[in-house]
C-alpha cells in the first residue's frame, strides 16, 4: 500500500457548484460599508501610499467598488491626493486619516482581503457538499493506481465515501490507514470556492489556508475576487491535536480570528491520524463532535456569542487502537463506516516489494521478494505494506555507506530485518 508514483489528480476539475458573482456596487458587496473603509484606511496607514488599482488588489475587490471606497473616504478628507499615475490615482492618509486609522487599530488591526459574510460562506458551502458524488470500483481503482488494494477493501471504501458519513479506518499499525486516507480526496474533481475571510459580527476570521487549499485555474470562471477557486482540501491531524485546534484561535498580532480545523476542512476531508494518542482524550474529542457528525452543524464562540457553522466535511478517524476501546456506543453510532484495514496477501507483498525496490533504485536478486517475505515472517504474525519499503530504504543507505551499488542482496536483505525489527 506505498506510494510508488506520483499522485493521480484529475487533469480538468469542474467549476465549483458555487460560484459567487464579482460585485460591481458598493451595494453588492455582502459586509458593511463601515468595515471595508475601516480595511482600506489600514491599507494605506500601513503602506505610506497607495492607488486605487493597488487597494483593489490587497483587498480583492473589483476596481469599481476600491474606487467608490476611495471616493467617498477622499470627499471627507481621510485621503490626500499626492499626484496622479496614468488615470489612476496616488494618495496617502491625511491627518485626520492617520487619526482615525489609529483609533480603529484599537479594535482589530486586520489588514488583508475583504472578507465574505458568514451567510454567503455558509450558503457556498451548503451548495458546494459532494451529495452527488459517483464512485465505482473503477474510478476506485484510479484513485489508489499508485498503491496495491484488494478489491474487497475498495468495494468498502466505495458505499463509505458515497454516504459521506464519517469513517472508522483500523487495523495493526504499517497496513496503511494513512495512506489510503490521503488518497480518498482524489475521487473528487470538481473545485470548490473558499473565501479569504468571513466576518462574523464585525469580527474577521481567516479562512483561506495555502497548507490547505490548492488554488486552480478554471478557464472563463469570472469570480468575485474574495474567493478562491481550489481543490476540495485535505487537511490531516495527529498526535499535536489539542482542545485549541477546534476552536477559534485569535491572532494577537491583527486582532482577528483563525478558522479551526473543521471550518478549513468543509467541503473536504479531515483525517485524525493515530486517533487515540492525541494529547486530548478520545472521550473530550468525541464529546466535542457527537453534535456535528449527526446534524451537520457546528457552533463556534466569539466574546459577543456562539454561532454556527456548517459541518460538511467528510471526517476520517484512523487508529491502531480498537474502536470499543476509544468510543462509547452512542459515538460509534455516529460513525457508520468501519472499515477493517487487514494485512497484505502474499501476492500483494511481492508486487510491493518490486515497486518498492525500483522507487529505491534497486536490483533486485532473483527470489528477494520471496526471502524477504519470509524473513518478515520470522519476526511478524502477518505481512504489512510497511515493510518492503521501509526494508528498501535501509539497504539503499547500506549500498550507499559503503560505496556499492544499490542491489537488493540476501545478505542485505538479512542484514535490514536484524536492524528494524525489535
Amino acid at each position: 500500500m506505498e506510494a510508488t508514483t506520483a499522485p493521480h489528480k484529475p487533469a480538468q476539475l469542474r467549476p465549483p457548484a458555487f460560484v459567487p458573482v464579482p460585485p460591481i456596487h458598493m451595494e453588492d458587496v455582502d459586509v458593511s460599508e463601515t468595515l471595508l473603509t475601516d480595511i482600506a484606511l489600514r491599507h494605506v496607514y500601513q503602506r505610506g501610499t497607495c492607488s486605487i488599482h493597488l487597494l483593489s488588489d490587497l483587498m480583492k475587490l473589483p476596481p469599481e467598488v476600491a474606487e467608490v471606497i476611495f471616493r467617498r473616504l477622499n470627499d471627507q478628507q481621510y485621503f490626500e491626493v499626492r499626484r496622479m499615475a496614468g488615470d489612476d490615482y496616488i494618495f496617502s492618509l491625511s491627518g485626520s486619516g492617520r487619526r482615525l486609522a489609529a483609533e480603529r487599530a484599537l479594535t482589530t488591526r486586520y489588514a488583508g482581503p475583504a472578507p465574505v459574510s458568514l451567510k454567503s460562506w455558509t450558503a457556498a458551502v451548503r451548495r458546494q457538499a459532494a451529495e452527488d458524488l459517483t464512485v465505482n470500483r473503477e474510478k476506485l481503482r484510479l484513485s489508489f493506481a499508485d498503491i496495491v488494494l484488494p478489491d474487497e477493501l475498495l468495494d468498502a471504501l466505495g458505499p463509505a465515501l458515497i454516504s459521506q458519513r464519517a469513517m472508522f479506518l483500523y487495523g495493526p499499525s504499517g497496513t496503511g490507514k494513512s495512506t489510503i486516507s490521503e488518497r480518498l480526496i482524489r475521487v473528487f474533481d470538481d473545485a470548490v470556492a473558499v473565501p479569504y475571510a468571513v466576518e462574523v459580527e464585525g469580527q474577521i476570521i481567516t479562512l483561506m489556508d495555502p497548507a490547505v487549499h490548492e488554488a486552480v485555474e478554471i478557464d472563463g470562471l469570472a469570480i468575485d475576487p474574495r474567493w478562491v477557486v481550489c481543490r476540495r482540501p485535505f487537511l490531516a491531524v495527529g498526535g499535536e491535536l489539542v482542545t485549541g485546534m477546534l476552536d477559534l484561535q485569535k491572532d494577537e498580532s491583527t486582532g482577528s480570528f483563525i478558522a479551526p480545523l473543521q471550518m478549513k476542512a468543509n467541503n473536504g476531508i479531515l483525517l485524525i491520524d493515530d486517533f487515540g494518542r492525541q494529547l486530548m482524550s478520545p472521550r473530550d474529542l468525541l464529546n466535542r463532535w457527537i453534535v456535528p457528525l449527526d446534524r451537520r452543524v457546528d457552533f463556534l464562540s466569539l466574546g459577543s456569542g456562539k454561532f454556527d457553522i456548517p459541518f460538511e466535511l467528510l471526517v476520517l478517524f484512523s487508529t491502531n487502537l480498537e474502536p470499543h476501546e476509544l468510543a462509547d456506543e452512542a459515538f460509534l453510532r455516529r460513525i457508520p463506516n468501519k472499515i477493517l484495514i487487514k494485512p497484505c496477501e502474499a501476492a500483494a507483498f511481492d508486487i510491493i516489494f518490486g515497486r518498492a525496490a525500483a522507487a529505491a533504485g534497486l536490483e533486485c536478486e532473483p527470489g528477494s521478494a520471496e526471502y524477504c517475505r519470509e524473513l518478515c515472517l520470522r519476526h511478524s504474525p502477518d505481512l504489512r505494506p510497511c515493510f518492503p519499503r521501509d526494508l528498501c530504504s535501509a539497504i539503499r543507505a547500506i549500498t550507499l555507506y559503503e560505496g556499492r551499488k544499490p542491489a537488493v542482496t540476501r545478505a542485505d536483505l538479512e542484514r535490514a530485518v536484524a536492524g528494524y525489527f525489535v
